[in-house]
């Protein structure tokens, strides 16, 4: 996705209370409102496989678990992701129901899936968000380079597993979940 900036200086509740009469989504970086443009087709498929192969599994071993798209996440003082992808408690969903969708904490696996113009933000930036506001499993899809990297927090920073091909992925928050990267990539 494109990231367009937007508007300065914004605390993060000013951010949740943000309206421009649009339907547009915007994220918040130290302040600043970042545009947020929606996906191409590819990148719509593959999160509508990953939804349906995280509820599948949730569904499963019974979790009080949702997958859902699009749902905040607070990453600091002044700043609030979009991920593509959001595991959440449930229950922390029903608190939100009628305020903006942005968790302040609780998060279990967010997934973002790479486009060209989100490279840098996607590796390294809310990597090191991701692993300060705690979230214990951040997933990447790149399609650009057919791999998956499943990062699980380990005392405060990331260790990374990639995949690619057919070998199969284990998520450390639902170990009996067993994909490869080609049934995430083929459309």
């Amino acid at each position: 996705m494109t990231a367009i900036t937007v508007k300065h200086n914004l605390s993060f509740e000013e951010y949740l209370a943000y309206d421009d009469g649009t339907d547009d989504r915007y994220e918040l970086f130290d302040g600043e409102l970042i545009l947020m443009t929606p996906p191409i087709g590819h990148h719509s498929l593959i999160l509508l496989k990953l939804t349906e192969v995280f509820m599948t599994e949730i569904r499963r071993q019974n979790l009080p678990w949702v997958a859902l798209q699009m749902f905040g996440v607070r990453t600091g003082l002044r700043r609030s992701r979009l991920p593509d992808l959001c595991v959440i408690p449930l229950e922390q969903v029903k608190e939100l129901l009628d305020v903006a969708g942005v968790l302040e904490s609780g998060a279990l696996i967010v997934v973002e899936v790479v486009s060209p113009s989100s490279v840098t933000t996607d590796y390294r930036y809310k990597n090191a968000e991701y692993a300060a506001a705690g979230i214990p499993e951040y997933w990447i899809i790149d399609p650009r380079q057919n791999k998956i990297s499943i990062l699980q927090l380990v005392e405060g920073l990331y260790e990374e597993k990639i995949y690619q091909g057919d070998e199969v992925m284990r998520s450390p928050l639902l170990p009996e979940l067993a994909i490869d990267p080609t049934q995430i990539f083929q459309i």
